[in-house]
């Protein structure tokens, strides 16, 4: 028996979080992003999508053609509390959760809907529930793999529900037009219409029949994308460990990019979340190493060590955005993480240090973690610690 991979993705999701914030946004057009110079759209209401609005488009087009669009600017933070509360969710049903960005999860239900009579009603339940405990809308793809898992989920939006079983594959997922496939980028799309690939169909044509033109094309990721549309990819959900010796975090974007200021709001928000891990944890890092994943999905990383290990936001942002731009600012981007690495408790570098300094950074961390929280329950950011306010005046 294969297994039930099920792919969870939240729809609209920044989108969604706002009108959550503010119901009165409900059915209208909504944009997340930048308003100025530069700007684009990171995701968009279903709504502005109705006017033609579109991720990754720039802002000023965006209001061409929806001259009423209502735009927010992005907030991590408040997305970032959502959807821990969305993976929490999913969590309940099984432990076997593989983070797939901020807005998105592979999870494996195999044991969960084992005897189980009416399995897309059990998915049903699983997103009314979902919505009524938290009012995220999502659509789920379950399927024996993967990537099969993914088209489902993104077969029907939003609150969608698609079963793809291998056999099923012909019948759903070959008259697809190539660019709905998931991971083939706007770069290779064209590319493989030239060679006559219009369809998923005409793809899995030529990679069952080893097509050497093809192969030539998608170099080692032809064997990859050869698993894939014959239902032979992964089907292993890769789980964090419970004692990890990184605390790391990463995000797919909405669309491919080289926007930089997006970027390094990613980049922000994604060290902040870290910081925050590794302060709670009470550990400390050496090391920070970015991933940065291309739109054809080629990997990257850089890392840097340092002699004073660090759990601080700001630090942590800063060396991953002069590592991004030392090595990775002439690439579109698709995925974007950092990891503090090679932890160490706190407690352990006491011998480093004086027993005042100790306790002082003891007191910073916790002060920072209660002004953290306070500023979420109050919906602000205006609590900071006195060191803070000296520093963003200027005084010594």
């Amino acid at each position: 028996m294969g297994k039930v991979i099920v792919h969870i993705d939240l729809n609209a999701f920044f989108a969604r979080c706002e009108e959550i914030r503010d119901p009165s946004l409900e059915n209208k057009p909504v944009a997340i992003g930048h308003d100025g110079r530069g700007g684009i759209v990171s995701t968009c209401s279903y709504k502005a999508r109705e006017y033609g609005v579109s991720s990754a488009m720039p802002m000023f087009k965006a209001k061409e053609l929806c001259p009423n669009l209502i735009i927010k600017p992005v907030d991590f933070r408040y997305y970032g509390a959502l959807s821990d509360r969305f993976k929490k969710f999913i969590r309940r049903y099984t432990k076997q959760v593989e983070d797939a960005s901020i807005d998105e999860c592979f999870a494996d239900f195999t044991n969960v809907v084992k005897g189980v009579k009416d399995v897309p009603s059990f998915f049903r339940q699983l997103q009314y529930d979902l919505y009524k405990e938290t009012k995220l809308k999502c659509s789920i793809g379950v399927a024996p793999t993967k990537f099969l898992a993914k088209m489902g989920s993104d077969y029907k939006k939003p609150m969608g529900l698609t079963i793809i079983r291998k056999r099923d594959i012909p019948d759903i997922l070959y008259p697809l037009s190539i660019d709905k496939m998931f991971g083939i980028g706007k770069k290779t799309s064209p590319k493989l219409k030239q060679m006559g690939i219009k369809t998923i169909g005409d793809l899995a044509d030529k990679c069952i029949s080893d097509d050497p033109s093809l192969k030539a094309e998608l170099g080692k990721y032809f064997y990859v994308i050869k698993d894939w549309v014959t239902g032979n990819g992964s089907d292993e959900v890769i789980t964090t460990p419970d004692d990890p010796k990184s605390i790391g975090n990463s995000t797919t974007l909405m669309e491919d990019t080289n926007n930089r200021e997006l970027i390094a709001d990613t980049f922000r928000w994604l060290a902040k979340e870290v910081s925050e891990r590794a302060v709670k944890e009470n550990k400390l890092g050496p090391t920070i190493q970015i991933t940065v994943k291309e739109s054809n999905f080629k990997s990257h990383n850089k890392s840097i060590t340092f002699d004073n290990p660090t759990n601080n936001d700001e630090k942590i942002f800063n060396i991953a955005m002069d590592l991004f731009d030392k090595n990775f600012a002439h690439m579109t981007v698709r995925l974007l993480g950092i990891a503090l690495q090679n932890l160490i408790d706190a407690k352990d570098i006491a011998i480093q240090m004086s027993l005042f300094d100790y306790e002082k950074h003891e007191e910073e961390s916790a002060t920072k973690l209660l002004i953290n929280d306070l500023n979420r329950r109050l919906k602000t950011k205006a609590l900071m610690r006195a060191s803070e306010v000296e520093k963003k005046d200027g005084n010594k």
